[in-house]
């Protein structure tokens, strides 16, 4: 009869006899120091496709990873077989640290995180200045996620020929925003690429925008020998259908040192991860203007030290009314 409590030896526990062929169990994991780098290029199912030494290697996430999720733009490690070739499979072992990262969520009271790209340096927002007609309110959640995220914002606006772009760049002149407007003669012609491209050059650009503004086209323009499909069955006023681009890719632009990110198109981009806080850092004439805040400022009440900072002419009024409109995107819906 065995004996528990405080009498209890090591011969009273009894042990999991070891499988043949088992070793312990360990809590020490390998440290890969020879695996090789690479680069996400897209995710489809759980097999991930990268960029290997200039080759693409079809990868899947090691065990040892847990929960964590590689996305495209991430570097990571990888170890097995490296070839590329047909039917081989490598592991990602680890994730290297983001520089930066676009997220989103489906609503502003929808907790689950979505990722949409790693290590981009720029996020373009297209949109079609008519056919469908311009999303203010979109367009400033995405600047907020870019800002969030560490990436600058370049705002392409399409179908010029339709509608003049006068109106919405008012509206976004006051935040300093690079911009290119293009028409759809011009990107038949391949004259808007050109443009666009000018803002690309090695650099990371994650493309995003509401289906239907022409963004997969102008990516087929930027990179066509990776063509993707452009035609799909949207509904220009509600956004629902089958949308042209289904996952993240990233593609190689050209002889361009610099990378294209085409996403699918987003009808709505929640903001639920945000922290408002950290959206002034996307203002620094506005920051110093802070310090005289109460705890917690929203930066949009009464005790809020910027409006006598702005008075006193340390900055224009236009910027504070551009920092008060995204922090305000949260409260509004996406096609306001």
């Amino acid at each position: 009869m065995r004996r528990y409590g405080k009498h209890t030896d090591e011969d009273d526990i009894r042990t999991r006899p070891n499988r043949k062929g088992n070793r312990p169990r360990t809590n020490i994991r390998p440290k890969h120091e020879d695996a090789a780098e690479g680069m996400v290029l897209t995710v489809d199912r759980g097999r991930l496709t990268c960029l290997v030494d200039g080759r693409t290697v079809m990868a899947m996430k090691a065990r040892e990873l847990g929960r964590k999720a590689a996305v495209v733009g991430d570097r990571v490690a990888l170890v097995g077989d490296l070839s590329g070739t047909k039917d081989t499979l490598a592991r990602i072992v680890r994730i290297e640290e983001r520089a930066s990262l676009l997220r989103r969520t489906a609503d502003d009271d929808d907790p689950y995180e979505r990722v949409v790209v790693a290590n981009a340096d720029q996020l373009a927002i297209v949109t079609a200045l008519a056919d469908p007609e311009p999303r203010p309110r979109l367009i400033d959640r995405c600047l907020v996620a870019a800002y969030d995220g560490g990436l600058e914002p370049l705002l392409v606006m399409t179908k010029s020929d339709l509608a003049p772009p006068d109106k919405l760049l008012e509206l976004y002149g006051d935040l300093d925003i690079p911009y290119v407007v293009t028409s759809r003669e011009e990107l038949e012609s391949g004259d808007a690429a050109d443009r666009v491209r000018e803002h690309l050059d090695g650099r990371i650009t994650a493309f995003v925008g509401h289906s239907g503004v022409g963004k997969t086209t102008l990516v087929n323009a930027l990179v066509p020998e990776d063509r993707r499909r452009t035609t799909g069955h949207v509904n220009a006023v509600t956004g629902r259908g089958r949308h042209t681009t289904t996952s993240a890719l990233a593609l190689p632009l050209g002889q361009a040192a610099g990378w294209v990110v085409d996403t699918p198109g987003v009808r709505s981009f929640g903001l639920a991860h945000i922290d408002p806080s950290r959206v002034i850092h996307a203002f620094p004439d506005l920051e110093s203007g802070t310090e005289g805040c109460p705890r917690a400022c929203s930066h949009d009440e009464q005790d809020c030290a910027l409006d006598a900072w702005v008075a006193e002419g340390h900055a224009d009024p236009a910027r504070l009314y551009s920092l008060r409109r995204l922090l305000a995107t949260r409260e509004r819906k996406d096609g306001d």
